[in-house]
């Protein structure tokens, strides 16, 4: 049982800091790029974002669950622990503070898009917001790799 769990956590580390990277850091500006209609990429990119928190969610609360029934109180002093806790923190912030924010500002300025209205300078705040905790979130996944490849 204790190798599948083990093997569990090194498969729930690479989905969500490899996906955190391959959308963040590949997929969206790639997106951006490729195709013209910004509106419409943003809403497929923000799908993405979207897809990528609730996974952040269920593998940050296995692998911190994991590090509890395994150290136990000694996962509290683990680099490891916090990164991960703290990357789920970013991620729950980005999703249910941050995204709501910024689908507001987008509804409020219907019909228009939202970077053709009054709205314009909110919203571009609020996705320089999102865009540095999903950095940090990514930085902190650097960490989490490199602490899980020592063992720690």
């Amino acid at each position: 049982m204790r190798f599948i769990t083990d093997a569990l956590q090194s498969i729930v580390v690479t989905l969500w800091v490899g996906g955190l990277w391959a959308i963040g850091l590949i997929v969206a500006p790639l997106l951006f790029h490729a195709l013209s209609d910004r509106s419409q990429v943003g809403m497929l990119a923000g799908e993405f974002f979207t897809a990528i928190s609730y996974i952040g969610l269920g593998c940050g609360a296995y692998l911190l669950l994991f590090r509890l029934a395994r150290f136990g109180g000694q996962a509290f002093s683990q680099l490891f622990f916090w990164s991960v806790l703290l990357m789920a923190a970013l991620a729950a912030a980005g999703q249910f503070g941050v995204q709501p924010i910024m689908a507001s500002l987008k509804q409020q300025a219907l019909p228009s898009e939202v970077m053709h209205s009054i709205f314009r300078d909110r919203f571009a705040a609020w996705h320089g917001v999102s865009s540095v905790l999903y950095l940090i979130e990514c930085v902190l996944g650097l960490m989490v790799v490199l602490q899980h490849g020592r063992g720690r």
